[in-house]
């Protein structure tokens, strides 16, 4: 049986663009020249765009998102095939752009590599043909080459998505260090109570605030920032620290005594744990922001 084929799906107009460019012209343009020739690639199998319409809009989309090639002819500036361009270069790498020779071709568009086709001329076409295909075969041996200025600004070290990226550590690393803050509050009054409970048992009153891990919990889990497996494990060990306290404060009604010894015996330790996270996580969150 043979290999299933991969997609290619070709952006081009599907009606009336000009007195020659038919709706027939551009039928007969896909039938007879774009589909042979691009299936004269044993991987791939050639598909076209159709008209626009509610039912179909999903099917179009995927097809521009998820397949390995796609060829846009851009004769006559077809609003549509630009709108489906758009798309495809928004999501992935693997584009080929055509064009009938003597097509104005926009600036934003004219910097790309584009393949000019030259009808009734053989000596051209043969050459196109040769071009085509080997820009069909690259696409396919290269996945990853850039060829789409959108992907390139918005994706990979100093762009767009580094900056979104970098700026959401940021946030999440001040969240943490919020928590940090909040929970040396919590320490301070927590061996306040306990201190004054142990000196008057008769009076005990109890802390009714609890240790955060949240920001914690999604900077280990997550690792959304390049640090050694000593700082993961640090900040692990400050989690299963802040717990613990939560669970001692959450027994203190029920064994008072015991558990203000506990806290009286500990709390230079989580101090001290705690002021070292916070640390941690500033020098970290400098870092982040030297990066760009």
């Amino acid at each position: 049986m043979p290999n299933k084929r991969q997609r290619c799906f070709v952006i081009m107009p599907f009606s009336k663009t000009t007195e020659h460019h038919t709706t027939t012209y551009w039928t007969d343009h896909f039938d007879d020249f774009l589909k042979p020739l691009i299936e004269e690639n044993p991987e791939l199998g050639a598909y076209r765009s159709k008209p626009l319409r509610v039912d179909i809009l999903r099917e179009i989309i995927t097809n521009l998102v998820v397949s390995p090639v796609v060829v846009a002819d851009l004769t006559d500036s077809n609003p549509n095939v630009y709108w489906e361009l758009g798309i495809r270069q928004s999501f992935k790498h693997g584009t080929v752009t055509i064009a009938e020779a003597g097509t104005s071709l926009p600036f934003d568009i004219s910097v790309k590599g584009t393949l000019f086709y030259h009808p009734g001329d053989h000596i051209q076409t043969a050459k196109f043909r040769r071009d085509f295909k080997e820009a069909i075969e690259d696409c396919l041996s290269n996945p990853d080459k850039p060829d789409s200025h959108v992907l390139e600004t918005v994706a990979g070290r100093g762009t767009l998505f580094e900056i979104f990226r970098r700026d959401e550590a940021l946030r999440r690393l001040e969240a943490m260090l919020s928590e940090c803050v909040r929970n040396l509050d919590v320490l301070e009054d927590v061996i306040y109570k306990a201190k004054a409970n142990q000196a008057e048992p008769k009076k005990r009153i109890y802390a009714t605030g609890r240790f955060r891990v949240a920001a914690a919990e999604l900077l280990v889990t997550n690792r959304y920032i390049d640090e050694d497996q000593a700082f993961y494990k640090s900040i692990e060990s400050y989690v299963n620290s802040m717990v613990a306290w939560c669970e001692q404060l959450n027994l203190w009604e029920y064994s008072p005594d015991m558990t203000e010894q506990w806290f009286l015996k500990y709390q230079a330790g989580a101090k001290k744990l705690i002021t070292k996270t916070k640390q941690q996580v500033e020098a970290a969150r400098d870092k982040v922001r030297d990066q760009l």
